[in-house]
C-alpha cells in the first residue's frame, strides 16, 4: 500500500476519533484520489460516510456508503451506515432493505435486529396513516403489489412482510383472502415479489394458518420454488419450511391462543415434507442452492437433537428412502457432463448429513443395515466397461470418508477398492486421476492406512505430481504427499520424509495459496496441505512469517465456500499448539528408553517461547477478524469439532495477558473500536454456549482470561455483559482445574464492578426476598459472586438492615443450591470483614445451630463453606466469640472431621477442619495432644 495513502488514512482516523470531522473528511478525500486497491478504497468511503453522518450530511453519507457497498456487497458497516442515512432522509423502505441485508449477514447482532424491528414498526405505522380509512385492510397492499406501478410495489412488499410478523397482522392477512393473493405474487416469477410472498408466508406460519398454507400452496409448489437457481429465494423458502416444521412439531414455542386447538394431526404432512425433500436431493431439476437447502433442512430436522429421546424413526425412514440419494450427491463429478447442479458446499453437506444419520442409530442391526446400503450402492456402480461409473463409486467413498469415517474406512478395506484407486491414478484421463488422488487422501487418515500408502502409493503420487500439467491434479497429489509426510504428527522422531522435504512441500502450498488467479477450490486444497504440514514445527514457524500466505488463508476463510473452515481451523490449532497434548512423566520416558520402546520427541520450536512468538505474529496478521467471521458462519459445516478447534485457538491467543489487550483493543488492527468490541462477545459467547463439552470449556476459559483483565464495558458492551456470566460460572466447578476456577472468579469480580456501576445491586437484593425458589437461588448465587467487592461488603456492615440476617437464615434452608450460595457468600464476607463475624452472631439467636448444620452437611461443598466460616470466626480477633465457639459442640465435630483418614473426595473438608483445630490451639483454647514420656 502507498505510504502517503496509509498516512492519510491513519490521520483521518485520528481526526475522527478526536472529533475533528472536517479534517477527517479532508484526509479521506485526498486518500480516495491515491487509492487503487478496491478493498482499501471501500474502507475509506465507509469511513468518510461515518464523518458525513456526524455532520448530519445524510445525502453524502448515503452516497459514500453506496460506493463502499458497490465494491463489497456484504460490507455490514457500510450497509448499516447507509441505512442510518436513508432513515434520516425519510426513505424508510430503502433503509429497511439495507438493515434486512445486515440481519442476514449478522443474524445475531442485537443492534441490527433492534433497528430492523424499529424500522418495521415505523413503516407499518406510516403505511397505516397513508392508507387512511383502509389502513386495517391488507387487501390494499395486494392491490398495490399486483398493480403495474413498480415504484409502489417494493414498499408494499416490505410492509406486508412487517405486518405478517405481528400475530394480529398475520391473522388480518389470512382473513382478507391473503393466501390466494400471495400465490398470485409467486406466479409473477419476479424475484422481489416471490421473496416478499415467501417471507410473508413464513410470518404467518402459526396454528391453523400453517395447515392452510400447506394445503392451499402445496408442498410440491414450495419445493419447486426452493429449487430455482437463486440463493435468496432458496434460503427464504428453506426458512419457510423450517417455520412450517417448527409449527407442526411444536418447535415454535410462541403462544398464539385458542387457534392452536384447530391444528390437526401433523404426522402425515411432516412425512410428505420429508419425502419431498429427499426427492429434491437427487433431482436434476433442482439448482445447487436448492439442493443445499434441502440437505440443510434434513440435517437440522431428521437426527435427534437429544439422544435421550428414544424416537429416531425419522432417521430410519431417511436411511430407507433417501440414503442412496444422498450417496448419489457424494459421488457426483462436476467435471463430467450430465451431473447434478451443485455449489461448492453441496457434497460436504451431504457427507455431514450421512454422518449425522449414522450417529443417530441406536443398535448394531441398524448400523449393519446402513453399511449394507453403502456397500451395495458402491459395488453396484463398479463397471469394467464404464469408467465414469467407477469414478462415481470412488467419489462416493470419498464422501463417506469425510462423513461417517468408520463406514468409509471399512469399505476401503474391501477387496479391489484400493486397487481401483491405484489403477485410476495411472489413467490417462485427468478426471480419473483427480478423483483417485482425493480418495487416497481421505482414506489415509488412519496411521495404519497411511503406512500402506507410504509403502505402495508415495511413488505413484510423486509420479503424478511431476508429470501432470493440470494444476488441479498437481495440487491434490501434493496434498496427498503432505498428508503422508505428516503421518507422525508432531513427533519429531517420526518424520516420514527426508529432512527438508516437508518444508519444500509447504513452500509449494504457500505458492498456490497466494496465487489469487487460481480458483478457490484449488487454493482450498493448498490449505488442506498446510493443515497437515503445520504439524511440523519448522513449517508452522515459517508459515506465520509469510504475511501474504496468512492473509490469503484468512480471506478464503471468510469466503462463501464454507468447506474450508475445518482445514483453516486445523492449521490455526497447529500453529498455536492448542491441540490436546498428554503430559508424559519423566519416569515413564526413562522406562520406555530402557525397554527400547519408542519415545515421542518434541521439536525445539514447539516450546513455549516459540509458540508465543507465533501467536503475536498471528495477532498482527488479523487472525481475530478471521476467527470472528468463521464463528459467525451460520452453516452446518461449522461442526462441533470445528467450533472446539476455534475455541482452542482463542484460548491460545489469550494466554499472554499482554495479548488480551491487543485482542480487545485492536482485533488485528483492521477495524473500528466498536466492531472490535463486538468481536469477542459475538464470537466467543456462542462458542462457550454451543458445541462439544471440551469446546465450551475452552471458549469459557478464553472469555474468563479476557474478562479478568479488561474493562467489561469495552470488552462486552451493552447487554452482552450479562450473556458472558453463564459461561464464566460454568468454570466454577470442582472438575475444572485451579487456573480455570481462579480466572473465572477474577473475571466475575471484574464484571461485578460493572453491575455496581449500573446500580443493579438493590434489584438483586430484592430478588433474594422473592417467594419463587429459583429466582431467590439465582439472586443469592449472583450476590455470592459480588461479595468480593468492597462496596458490597460495606452494605453488609451497615446497621439498620436485614441483609446479613437473610444470608444466615438461608444457610438453614432445605434447598441445597440456595444453601450453598448463601454459605459461600457468608464465608467470603466473614473472611473479608472480621466485624461481620461478630455481627453474624447478633442477627439471630440460632446462628450456632445453623453453623452446626452446615459443618455436618453430607454435601462436601456446603460442609467446606461452613468450616471456612468457623475458621473466620476463630481468626476474627474476637476472643470471647472464639471461646464460645470452642466450648460448644462444634469442637467435637471439628475433632471427628479432623481425625478422619485422608480421602481425595473430602480432603478439602478434612484439611480445613484440621486448620481450625490448629488455630484453636494457637489461641490457647485447646491444648495439643501429647503422649506421656
Amino acid at each position: 500500500m502507498n505510504g502517503n495513502l496509509v498516512k492519510l488514512k491513519d490521520e483521518g482516523n485520528k481526526h475522527f476519533q478526536a472529533g475533528e470531522v472536517d479534517k477527517a473528511i479532508e484526509c479521506y478525500t485526498k486518500a480516495t484520489k491515491l487509492c487503487k486497491d478496491k478493498k482499501v478504497l471501500a474502507v475509506i468511503y465507509r469511513n468518510r460516510s461515518a464523518c458525513f453522518l456526524k455532520k448530519e450530511s445524510y445525502t453524502n453519507a448515503a452516497s459514500d456508503a453506496s460506493k463502499a457497498i458497490d465494491m463489497d456487497a456484504a460490507d455490514v458497516k457500510a450497509l448499516f451506515r447507509r441505512c442510518q442515512a436513508l432513515e434520516k432522509l425519510d426513505k424508510l423502505d430503502m433503509a429497511f432493505k439495507d438493515v434486512q441485508r445486515c440481519s442476514i449477514i449478522e443474524p445475531k447482532n442485537k443492534t441490527i435486529l433492534e433497528t430492523l424491528r424499529r424500522l418495521g414498526a415505523e413503516i407499518q405505522a406510516k403505511v397505516c396513516y397513508q392508507l387512511g380509512p383502509f389502513r386495517h385492510k391488507p387487501l390494499n397492499m395486494f392491490d398495490i403489489l399486483l398493480d403495474e406501478e413498480m415504484d409502489k410495489k417494493e414498499k408494499a412488499a416490505n410492509n406486508l412482510e412487517v405486518l405478517a410478523r405481528e400475530d394480529a397482522g398475520a391473522e388480518r392477512i389470512f382473513q382478507n383472502n391473503g393466501v390466494p393473493l400471495l400465490l398470485d405474487m409467486l406466479e409473477t416469477g419476479k424475484v422481489e415479489m416471490v421473496l416478499a410472498a415467501i417471507r410473508t408466508f413464513a410470518g404467518m406460519c402459526t396454528g391453523h394458518k400453517t395447515m392452510a398454507i400447506i394445503h392451499l400452496v402445496g408442498i410440491d409448489k414450495l419445493c419447486s420454488i426452493m429449487a430455482v437457481d437463486n440463493e435468496d429465494i432458496a434460503l427464504a423458502t428453506s426458512d419457510l419450511f423450517q417455520c412450517i416444521n417448527d409449527s407442526l412439531t411444536g418447535g415454535d414455542r410462541r403462544i398464539y391462543g385458542k387457534e392452536e386447538a384447530l391444528v390437526l394431526d401433523a404426522s402425515k404432512n411432516l412425512k410428505s415434507i420429508l419425502m419431498a425433500l429427499l426427492e429434491m436431493v437427487a433431482s436434476k431439476k433442482v439448482s445447487g442452492h436448492g439442493r443445499d437447502q434441502a440437505l440443510n433442512l434434513l440435517c437440522r430436522n431428521v437426527p435427534r437433537k437429544d439422544k435421550k429421546d428414544h424416537d429416531h424413526s425419522k432417521s430410519l425412514f431417511t436411511i430407507d428412502h433417501g440414503e442412496r440419494k444422498i450417496l448419489k450427491v457424494c459421488g457426483q463429478i462436476p467435471d463430467l457432463p450430465d451431473q447434478l447442479p451443485m455449489t461448492e458446499n453441496t457434497q460436504l453437506i451431504a457427507s455431514v448429513l450421512l454422518d449425522k444419520l449414522w450417529d443417530d442409530l441406536r443398535c448394531d442391526p441398524e448400523r449393519d443395515h446402513y453399511r449394507e446400503v453403502c456397500d451395495e450402492y458402491i459395488k453396484g456402480k463398479f463397471d469394467p466397461n464404464d469408467m465414469d461409473r467407477n469414478i462415481h463409486a470412488i467419489n462416493t467413498l470419498s464422501g463417506l470418508l469425510q462423513g461417517p469415517f468408520e463406514v468409509g474406512y471399512q469399505l476401503v478395506g474391501r477387496q479391489g477398492i484400493m486397487e481401483m484407486m491405484v489403477a485410476l491414478c495411472g489413467s490417462e484421463r485427468e478426471v480419473d486421476q483427480m478423483v483417485a488422488v482425493e480418495a487416497l487422501i481421505h482414506s489415509s487418515t488412519k496411521m495404519s492406512r497411511a503406512s500402506f500408502i507410504i509403502t505402495n502409493g508415495v511413488s505413484l503420487l510423486k509420479d503424478i505430481y511431476k508429470k501432470t500439467k493440470n494444476e488441479k491434479i498437481k495440487i491434490r497429489a501434493l496434498v496427498g504427499l503432505c498428508k503422508l509426510g505428516s503421518a507422525g504428527g508432531d513427533d519429531y522422531s517420526m518424520r516420514q520424509f527426508a529432512e527438508g522435504s516437508t518444508e519444500k512441500l509447504a513452500k509449494q502450498c504457500r505458492k498456490w495459496l497466494c496465487n489469487s488467479a487460481m480458483d478457490t477450490k484449488t487454493r482450498k486444497w493448498a490449505i488442506e496441505g498446510l493443515a497437515y504440514l503445520t504439524q511440523d514445527a519448522d513449517v508452522k514457524d515459517d508459515f506465520v512469517e509469510v504475511k501474504p500466505a496468512m492473509k490469503a488463508m484468512f480471506e478464503l476463510a471468510t469466503s462463501k465456500d464454507k468447506t474450508i473452515l475445518y482445514a483453516v481451523a486445523c492449521t490455526l490449532v497447529n500453529c498455536t499448539n492448542s491441540y490436546e497434548k498428554k503430559e508424559i512423566m519423566p519416569e515413564l520416558v526413562q522406562l520406555a528408553k530402557f525397554s527400547k520402546q519408542h519415545v515421542p520427541e518434541q521439536h525445539h520450536k514447539d516450546k513455549k517461547d516459540f509458540i508465543q512468538k507465533r501467536v503475536k505474529r498471528m495477532l498482527k496478521g488479523g487472525v481475530i477478524s478471521a476467527l470472528t467471521v468463521m464463528v459467525k458462519a451460520d452453516n452446518l459445516l461449522l461442526t462441533d469439532q470445528t467450533k472446539e478447534m476455534l475455541a482452542r485457538v482463542f484460548l491460545a491467543l489469550a494466554d499472554d495477558a499482554k495479548d488480551r489487550g491487543t485482542i480487545c483493543a485492536h482485533g488485528g488492527g483492521k477495524m473500528s473500536d466498536r466492531h472490535n468490541r463486538l468481536i469477542r462477545s459475538s464470537a466467543l459467547i456462542p462458542l462457550a454456549l454451543e458445541g462439544s463439552a471440551i469446546g465450551k470449556i475452552r471458549a469459557s476459559h478464553a472469555l474468563a482470561k479476557i474478562a479478568a483483565v479488561s474493562n467489561p464495558e469495552i470488552a462486552f458492551p451493552g447487554e452482552r455483559i450479562y450473556e458472558v456470566v453463564r459461561p464464566l460460572v460454568s468454570l466454577l466447578h470442582p472438575e475444572r482445574d485451579g487456573v480455570q476456577n481462579y480466572e473465572a472468579l477474577l473475571s466475575l469480580t471484574n464484571l461485578a464492578v460493572k453491575i455496581l456501576k449500573e446500580k443493579a445491586l438493590p434489584e438483586i437484593e430484592k430478588y433474594m426476598f422473592e417467594d419463587h425458589d429459583h429466582i431467590r437461588q439465582a439472586a443469592t448465587e449472583c450476590m455470592c459472586n459480588l461479595v468480593t467487592c468492597k462496596e458490597v461488603q460495606d452494605r453488609y456492615l451497615e446497621d439498620g438492615n436485614d441483609r446479613l440476617k437473610l444470608l444466615v437464615l438461608m444457610c438453614a434452608e432445605d434447598d441445597e443450591k440456595l444453601q450453598r450460595a448463601a454459605a459461600g457468600a457468608l464465608a467470603m464476607l466473614t473472611a473479608a470483614q472480621k466485624k461481620l463475624c461478630t455481627k453474624m452472631t447478633l442477627v439471630t439467636l440460632q446462628w450456632m445451630e445453623f453453623l452446626q448444620r452446615l459443618i455436618l452437611h453430607d454435601q462436601p461443598q456446603i460442609q467446606h463453606r461452613g468450616l471456612v466460616i468457623v475458621y473466620n470466626i476463630l481468626n476474627s480477633d474476637d476472643n470471647e466469640l472464639a471461646k464460645k465457639l470452642i466450648e460448644s459442640k462444634i469442637l467435637e465435630i471439628l475433632t471427628v472431621i479432623g481425625k478422619a483418614m485422608d480421602n481425595p473426595k473430602r480432603q478439602l473438608v478434612i484439611d480445613v477442619a484440621r486448620t481450625c483445630l490448629v488455630k484453636a490451639m494457637d489461641l490457647g483454647l485447646i491444648k495439643p495432644f501429647t503422649t506421656p514420656s
